[in-house]
């Protein structure tokens, strides 16, 4: 019998004849019969592969290539489903296929080739040095939803846009790289619209740039002209440390698309800075929030967290061993070490009203004689560090990590659930038992506390000692978990949880044009909840992504074929 790959043509049927996955079915409607625009590719006004680098690399770094590891599956096997739940699941799935869709075509008409649309007053953004964020960030999400008319009005679009020219003066180096390389990346490994792989060379070459500094550390932002002339740029004295942390995925992408190491000699020497000085720190196996590129320091700190400013640094260390196919095992021991020191220190059982068994990701100072104090507090932005876990404990065999990434997912969930209007706030405040199994609710000691928090608020649910930032931004990390929690486990609970949370916050976020906007204040319910006139990229690039994708059959954007980079993009693993 032939070898198969799983996710062509997954089993036999009952007839004895192959049948065809969802994913195949999907490939054969966006990719048949596909135009290649190469010949329209509009090229950028400035060629950035002929900047005369006034800091060349003299280090030679090959990517790695050769028989990779063979690396646990990170699914769980398919579960039968009867005829009702498959109703169930594609009523769902076509609910989340609408609500994308409106705010698409809103999108389209009101904002198209910029990069943000204001919902409520039909105008628009452009803050991301206006090379059409939204449209970029979305390309694989129409794929995936098997949009083909829109991706090839899109596609048709990006081979327009011109990386020769910025509406800023300086580029976000983090942002260009997670939203506008990955989504070219992405949508090309989906495609393979070769117009799409020209533009990632073209922007990826514009980011390569940043790294043209005396140390070879990248900068922050791109000085846009100064860029074009080679002249060396100067690296900023203190940075967040998810900053040059967030760039290997997208490098190593692009050096295996392209043949050209220098994308991924560009990040290796960052991340080898970040590898030497790992159990350097205060809190060894983490780095503190803040680092300096300029002198090439990421030990010296006191403040710790696995949230913003530091979230997608860790994210992307097993993300990264993945993509490699197991080839760099420092991606293994980086890895670990954060997993680890995070499970001692980081991580709290907060007291409820319910005793439920959650866990929620913190942040802490660290004394010099390396006493942790935790500030029990927690952002949505840390929501991403349960799929995290999940995804670890497959690729390293480890179990008590998915049960820890069950735990902080449901954190999360928690978060959702108990505030009135069914969405979790941006930043909040609950108090950590004193320990995992020391934590009956405690009705005087919650009293206590909550009194220490000049935040708090009599409206707030119990268990909650703030709400410092009560608003809802449209965020994709609470559902990013539930999806990995699902796609690992196999349990349908994480679909009908997720379910819950897609109805609050499709009904919470509506606006009256029947778009989606930001919520100023999820903690109160109101008949019209108060909302901001913006609407993130990521809700159409990642939000709703992960929604459909928790909603669709478990071979589309398989997990063990792709990995997703923190704006959501999946990358084709090599293996």
């Amino acid at each position: 019998m032939p070898i198969v790959h799983s996710r062509c043509i997954p089993k036999l049927a009952s007839t004895g004849r192959w049948r065809i996955s969802e994913f195949t079915k999907l490939e054969r409607l966006m990719n048949g019969d596909a135009f290649s625009n190469a010949l329209l590719t509009k090229r950028s006004s400035f060629n950035w592969s002929t900047v005369p680098f006034e800091y060349p690399s003299e280090k030679v770094v090959v990517l790695p290539t050769g028989k990779g590891r063979q690396l646990p599956a990170i699914q769980a096997q398919s579960r039968s489903e009867t005829q009702s739940d498959k109703r169930v699941r594609e009523a769902r799935r076509l609910e989340v296929k609408r609500i994308f869709l409106n705010d698409w075509e809103a999108y389209r008409k009101y904002a198209w080739m910029k990069d943000a649309l204001m919902p409520i007053s039909g105008g628009f953004r452009d803050q991301f040095s206006g090379w059409a964020a939204t449209l970029v960030d979305s390309l694989d999400t129409l794929w995936i939803m098997g949009l083909r008319e829109e991706f090839d009005e899109a596609v048709d679009a990006v081979a327009n846009i011109d990386f020769g020219n910025s509406s800023s003066g300086r580029v976000n180096t983090f942002e260009t790289n997670i939203r506008y390389l990955g989504g070219l990346l992405a949508a090309y490994d989906l495609s393979k619209r070769e117009v799409l792989r020209t533009k990632a060379i073209e922007l990826g070459n514009l980011l390569y740039t940043a790294f043209n500094t005396e140390n070879r550390m990248p900068v922050d932002f791109i000085e846009f002209e100064t860029a074009k002339t080679g002249k060396g740029l100067i690296v900023e004295s203190s940075v967040v440390s998810a900053s040059p942390g967030t760039l290997s995925l997208e490098m190593t992408r692009l050096s295996q698309l392209t043949g050209d190491a220098k994308y991924y000699e560009s990040i290796s020497r960052v991340m080898d800075l970040f590898y030497r000085g790992q159990n350097q720190t205060l809190l060894p196996g983490l780095w503190p929030t803040y680092v300096s590129m300029s002198a090439q320091d990421v030990t010296t700190g006191s403040w710790f967290t696995l949230g913003g400013c530091a979230d997608s640094l860790y994210e992307y260390l097993p993300k990264e061993y993945a993509l490699l196919g197991g080839r760099e095992a420092k991606y293994e021991m980086m890895s670990k070490g954060f997993l680890e020191t995070a499970k001692n220190n980081l991580l709290f059982r907060p007291m409820v009203p319910g005793n439920e068994s959650i866990l929620i990701a913190s942040s802490a100072t660290v004394s010099p004689t390396g006493e942790v104090t935790l500030d029990e507090e927690t952002e949505h932005l840390s929501c991403y560090l349960g799929g995290v876990y999940a995804l670890s404990g497959r690729l390293f065999g480890n179990p008590e990590y998915i049960k820890i990434g069950k735990k902080l997912t449901l954190g999360c969930v928690y978060g959702y659930l108990s505030f009135p209007t069914g969405m979790m706030p941006e930043r909040l405040n609950m108090v950590a038992c004193k320990s995992s199994e020391d934590c009956e609710w405690n009705p005087k000691r919650f009293d206590e506390e909550k009194r220490k928090r000049p935040e708090w608020k009599d409206h707030l649910p119990l268990g909650f000692t703030t709400a410092k930032d009560p608003r809802y931004i449209l965020r994709p990390e609470a559902i990013e978990s539930v999806f990995i929690m699902y796609r690992v486990t196999g349990n349908r609970v994480w679909q009908d949880l997720g379910w819950r949370m897609f109805t609050a916050i499709a009904n919470g976020t509506e606006t009256e044009h029947g778009t989606h906007a930001a919520v100023r204040d999820v903690t109160r319910a109101a008949k019209a909840l108060p909302q901001e006139d913006y609407m993130e990229s990521f809700w159409l690039a990642e939000t709703l992504k992960y929604f459909y994708l928790l909603f669709s059959t478990p071979d589309i954007i398989s997990l063990d074929d792709y990995v997703l980079n923190t704006e959501a993009h999946p990358f084709l693993r090599t293996g």
